[in-house]
């Protein structure tokens, strides 16, 4: 894929221009950041969804900056040719500037992200103008912020009245100013994230916000159902049932080993001739054949 030239900011926001929408998932590790990149993906997100669908969590927050920077190095390794965000996980950019460049820091160099994502609005703008003043680009995140679940009262759409509705434009237009390359709008009504859509100058990326924002991002594993058991979600559109496939497959091996199918004669490798002599001499030759 040496050929592929990964998108910047400036691209993005002509793209948005010229209604060219994004194309956006998430990647986690090495193969699928790979496989993301060869199908031609425009951004890869090594979102803190990973808590949820690698590592095991019922939720993001416990997901850590350690956990972050690992994950966001393999997946850079895997598509060194494409535009890699990394989430900033719970409580990494809440506190002083200063640790909260700490921990931007470590996303970019350690984790080699071209850019972070924050979850908020108006709270996190002071943040958000000060890491973009450092040269860090940053994606915004409005409508449903998973980090805040326990604030907001689970996980309900956004933007349902209209005092919802003027609360994620405001926080929209803030982060814009703020200097937010681009929006994340997560579960968001349709006709609120149209109007936000129109309303700014950057991409808005839509995960359960309708039909028009400026791109679309989704969950690799939502993709691909990549998952036991598989939770069905509306606003998910899947492409392939992987899970099925691999649950079948390896179910396929498990019977073959107990059936004494695999390994076969063509799995295994012969040694020279006179190897069993010198090992046990000509009664263990006899013995074995």
């Amino acid at each position: 894929m040496a050929e592929k030239q990964p998108l910047n900011i400036v691209k993005m926001k002509k793209m948005k221009a010229e209604g060219v929408p994004l194309s956006m998932l998430t990647a986690y590790d090495y193969p699928s950041a790979r496989l993301a990149e060869e199908a031609g993906v425009d951004m890869i997100l090594v979102g803190d969804s990973l808590g949820n669908v690698v590592l095991g969590y019922d939720s993001t927050l416990p997901v850590t900056i350690d956990d972050m920077v690992y994950h966001t190095r393999a997946a850079a390794r895997g598509a060194e040719h494409t535009f890699i965000v990394a989430d900033m996980p719970f409580m990494t950019y809440h506190g002083g500037i200063d640790e909260s460049l700490r921990n931007v820091r470590r996303l970019m160099q350690e984790g080699h992200a071209h850019a972070v994502k924050m979850e908020g609005g108006l709270e996190i703008c002071g943040t958000v103008s000060s890491i973009v003043s450092a040269g860090v680009p940053v994606l915004g995140h409005i409508g449903l912020t998973p980090q805040s679940v326990n604030t907001i009262g689970g996980y309900r759409v956004q933007g349902k009245d209209a005092r919802d509705a003027q609360r994620l434009m405001d926080e929209a237009k803030a982060l814009e100013k703020a200097g937010a390359f681009g929006i994340v709008l997560e579960l968001v009504t349709e006709e609120v994230a149209e109007a936000i859509t129109k309303e700014l100058s950057i991409p808005t990326i839509g995960i359960g916000a309708g039909r028009y924002c400026d791109g679309q991002v989704l969950v690799y594993h939502d993709v691909l159902r990549y998952a036991s058991p598989y939770r069905e979600k509306r606003f998910v559109k899947t492409y392939a049932d992987v899970g099925g496939i691999i649950r079948d497959a390896l179910g396929q091996y498990v019977m073959d080993v107990k059936q004494r199918a695999f390994p076969a004669a063509s799995h295994a490798f012969g040694a020279d001739e006179g190897v069993l002599e010198s090992l046990y001499g000509a009664a263990g030759k006899g013995a074995r054949s």
